[in-house]
């Protein structure tokens, strides 16, 4: 058991060392990564949208009914939210994800790739099949994620905005004076840093399941399940090592 899985943490290092190669035409390379990024975000931001204003919206009522001695302030209920929100909530669930949504597409697409041998005839071409195929994809994720972050952070807030106008659990005014208070910009970005390693091992760890797989459409199958697992496993790990060390 040991020795495969270290069997594959190997395998997995040496398939970053040639998707972190030099592209073998890049203006091929830029043309699939704006395609990447256009794929990725626009595809995602729909659903990134509808799950955020529904976190928002769950968030800021269970903080109002947690909080109602007279003792706190009002305002409490807002600070609460977005500090949930923005340090939390939004760059590790919404990544968690992101992992379903784009990380099954990724092993999927790369995997069918391996299966109808299009992979080899990359090869055959004297081509870098890691570095044509997965590199864009990884860039690609590790700029729209962070992006799509942002995006998810104004959606849930909005959605704890319209919460509180439709149950009145707080004045509005209440509410806007807590999401002000004491804002502090390292939130975004210690926000963002996860998200940032979070879309690394997202992509790379899809793109290695779907790279490495051997069979038909069952083994494509269980290589994509093994991309999510796993992916979101490492996720898990490191957003309790970023916080240790970031916070």
């Amino acid at each position: 058991m040991v020795r495969t899985l270290l069997t594959i943490i190997g395998e997995y290092f040496i398939f970053l060392r040639k998707v972190f190669s030099k592209p073998d035409k890049w203006n091929i390379f830029f043309k699939k990564l704006i395609g990447e990024m256009d794929a990725m975000g626009i595809g995602s931001m729909l659903i990134v949208s509808i799950v955020s204003i529904a976190m928002g919206s769950v968030i800021t009522t269970q903080t109002a009914l947690q909080i109602e001695s007279s003792w706190i302030p009002a305002w409490t209920v807002g600070f609460v939210s977005r500090t949930s929100i923005v340090m939390e909530l939004c760059p590790t669930i919404i990544s968690l994800l992101l992992v379903g949504n784009l990380g099954s597409r990724i092993t999927a697409e790369i995997g069918s790739m391996r299966v109808t041998e299009q992979i080899d005839a990359l090869e055959v071409m004297g081509l870098n099949p890691a570095s044509y195929m997965v590199l864009p994809k990884v860039l690609a994720s590790m700029i729209v994620n962070p992006l799509l972050i942002i995006f998810s952070i104004f959606f849930a807030i909005i959605g704890g905005f319209i919460t509180v106008i439709i149950t009145g659990c707080v004045s509005p005014y209440n509410f806007m004076d807590g999401l002000t208070y004491c804002f502090r910009v390292y939130d975004i970005i210690y926000a963002l840093t996860k998200t940032f390693f979070f879309a690394f091992v997202m992509s790379t760890v899809s793109s290695f399941f779907g790279y490495r797989i051997e069979g038909g459409a069952l083994e494509l199958g269980k290589a994509s399940t093994q991309g999510i697992v796993v992916s979101s496993f490492i996720i898990l790990v490191l957003n309790v090592l970023i916080t240790q060390i970031m916070l």
